[in-house]
C-alpha cells in the first residue's frame, strides 16, 4: 500500500513537472528571425542591431537568417511552415506591401499570414551613380536614358523590395523604358554600379554608407517626401521633376495564431529598444528614422500601404508579373 502511494506520488510529480516544462515562460530557446533580403541592406542592418539588444533583454540568442527572393516568397515560406509559437519571426517591409500589387500570385497574404508586432524604422532611398559619372543630376541621367534607353540599367536588390519598386516607379513616371536589373544583395548592386553594368543604383544610405563616404559613389536624388537627413544637398525626386515618392519601412511580425502574450512580450521589448537614446542615434546616423508601433498600428500601416500602392501601380500602368 505504501509502495503504491509512493508510486502514485512520483507519477503525479512527474506529470506536474512535465506540465511546468511545457509551460516554461517565453522565450526558453533561441529565436529565429528570417529576413527576405541579403546581408548588408537596411533591413539586415536594423534587425541585427535590434536582435543583439533583444538577445540581451530576453536572455536568449536571436539568430538572423537571410533568405533573399522575389517578393520575399522563399523567406515567407520558411516562416509560414513553422509553428506559430513566437520562435520564428519575419522582417516584413513596405516592399512586401508593394509586391501584392506587382506579383500576379503570392503563396501567402501579408495581411492574414502574419501577426503584427512592431515597426522598426522608416527610411528613404538614394539614386546613386559612380563618383566619376558625367551625370551630376537626375535630369542628366534621364537625358542619357532617353538617348539610349536599351543601354541604361538601374540596379536594385531583389524584386518585391522597396528599392526595386522605386525603380519601377521611376521608369513608369518618366516613360523611359530603362532596364531594371535585380541583384541578390546590396554588395552586388554596388559592384555592378562601379563596374558600369548599371548606370544608377537605388539603395538606402545605411546600406552603402561606406562607399558613399569613401567617395566611390554619390547620390543624385532621394526618394522621400523631404531631403535625406544624411544627404541634405541631394534633391528629392519631386524636386528633380519626377512625380514619385517612396518612404520605406521595416517591421517585425510573427505567424498568425501566435499567442497574444508572446506578441505583447516582443512588442514591449522592441518598443524599449527602438525608443532608447542610443538606438535612436544609431538609426539617425544611418539615415533612418527609428519608429516603434503597437501591433494594431502596424496592421493598419500594412493595410493602408497595400491599398495606396495598388492605386499607384494601377495609375502608373505597371503590369503585374
Amino acid at each position: 500500500m505504501k509502495l503504491t502511494t509512493v508510486l502514485v506520488a512520483l507519477l503525479l510529480g512527474a506529470a506536474a513537472a512535465g506540465d511546468a516544462l511545457g509551460q516554461a515562460p517565453y522565450p526558453n530557446r533561441p529565436i529565429r528571425v528570417v529576413i527576405p533580403f541579403g546581408p548588408g541592406g537596411f533591413a539586415d542592418i536594423v534587425m541585427r542591431l535590434v536582435g543583439q539588444r533583444l538577445s540581451e533583454r530576453s536572455g536568449q540568442q536571436v539568430v538572423i537568417e537571410n533568405r533573399p527572393s522575389a517578393g520575399g516568397v522563399v523567406a515567407a515560406a520558411a516562416v509560414t511552415s513553422a509553428p506559430p509559437d513566437g520562435y520564428t519571426l519575419f522582417v516584413l517591409s513596405s516592399g512586401i506591401a508593394l509586391s501584392k500589387s506587382l506579383l500576379k500570385t503570392m503563396p501567402f497574404d501579408p495581411e492574414t499570414a502574419f501577426a503584427p508586432i512592431s515597426t522598426l524604422a522608416l527610411f528613404d532611398l538614394l539614386l546613386l551613380v559612380k563618383a566619376d559619372s558625367p551625370m551630376r543630376t537626375l535630369d542628366d541621367a534621364l537625358k542619357s536614358a532617353r538617348a539610349n534607353p536599351s543601354a541604361f540599367n538601374i540596379g536594385t536588390i531583389n524584386p518585391g523590395s522597396t528599392q526595386n519598386v522605386t525603380g519601377e516607379l521611376l521608369r513608369s513616371a518618366t516613360g523611359i523604358p530603362m532596364t531594371i536589373v535585380p541583384h541578390r544583395t546590396t554588395a552586388k548592386v554596388l559592384t555592378s554600379l562601379l563596374r558600369g553594368d548599371t548606370q544608377i543604383g537605388i539603395e538606402s544610405y545605411a546600406a552603402l554608407k561606406a562607399a558613399i563616404d569613401a567617395g566611390q559613389i554619390r547620390a543624385i536624388a532621394a526618394s522621400g517626401d523631404v531631403r535625406s537627413a544624411m544627404q541634405p544637398n541631394v534633391p528629392t525626386l519631386k524636386e528633380s521633376g519626377v512625380s514619385a515618392e517612396v518612404v520605406g519601412w521595416n517591421s517585425l511580425v510573427a505567424l498568425a495564431q501566435t499567442p497574444q502574450d508572446v506578441i505583447t512580450f516582443l512588442n514591449g521589448h522592441l518598443r524599449a529598444i527602438i525608443e532608447s537614446a542610443d538606438f535612436k542615434q544609431r538609426m539617425l546616423d544611418l539615415g533612418g528614422e527609428p519608429k516603434a508601433s503597437t501591433p494594431a498600428e502596424l496592421g493598419a500601416r500594412l493595410k493602408a500601404d497595400i491599398e495606396m500602392w495598388a492605386a499607384v501601380v494601377k495609375k502608373a500602368g505597371i503590369e503585374p508579373r
